[in-house]
């Protein structure tokens, strides 16, 4: 774009990341190859980017042909990979799987994310492991998030599942006690559910058979999987 300044050098690589390795743009990426579309669901990948910045990195993969503004429902515009966006994919997925087995050890305690976590789960839960005839409300209380971001409700029915920062006002089925830290570290595939478990970190509030559901339903982030 006019005005960015670059590396001033033809090597591809240097050409490559004046657009990809652009502060935030890694993780605008991440989203956008983990399946958001619109604006507001990049947000909530990327809860610590303004709002500005984040049109305006999207503005720049678009001139960079990586990304695509289409119609939506209604009057929403949506975001997507062209085919040079989608080439992109084993690059992000590579650095993840680099992070996750080269840098756990450097997380500080501002890394662990509520939000990031919360959204994450929402958009890898297994929905076939739960009851699919009802609706079904699952509150999470993470002890060690900042208070804002400490109390959080999925709530899944008709194969759907909604992610809540706000009480929904539905009669809650289970309830998830965590401390922040650990429920990442299950995320992360760092520890097992069952030791986080054993060691109070982790409580299941509810009928048990609908916590041994949820916790079937609960996959690892997709570095998790893949790095293990």
């Amino acid at each position: 774009m006019a005005g960015h300044k670059g590396y001033g050098q033809f090597c591809p690589v240097a050409k490559a990341a004046e657009i990809v390795a652009e502060r935030w743009t890694p993780l605008v990426l991440r989203e956008l190859i983990a399946g958001s579309r619109r604006f507001n669901e990049l947000r909530r990948g990327v809860p610590l980017m303004s709002p500005a910045l984040l049109s305006q990195r999207l503005k720049e993969l678009e001139h960079a042909g990586i990304v695509e503004r289409r119609a939506g429902e209604g009057r929403n515009v949506e975001y997507h990979l062209t085919e040079a966006g989608r080439e992109l994919r084993p690059v992000i997925e590579g650095l993840g799987f680099w992070g996750a087995r080269w840098m756990p050890g450097r997380l500080a305690p501002g890394d662990y994310d509520a939000g990031l976590l919360m959204w994450d789960i929402r958009r890898n839960i297994d929905l076939a492991h739960l009851p699919a005839n009802r609706r079904t409300v699952i509150e999470f209380n993470l002890a060690g998030a900042e208070p804002a971001c400490r109390r959080w409700w999925l709530v899944i029915e008709a194969g759907e599942t909604d992610l809540c920062l706000k009480d929904p006002g539905y009669e809650v089925d289970l309830v998830v006690a965590a401390d922040l830290k650990a429920m990442v570290e299950v995320w992360m595939g760092r520890q097992s559910m069952d030791r986080a478990v054993r060691a109070g970190k982790v409580r299941f509030e509810g009928p048990r058979a609908l916590a041994s559901s949820f916790r079937s339903s609960l996959k690892l982030s997709t570095f998790a999987r893949k790095a293990g």
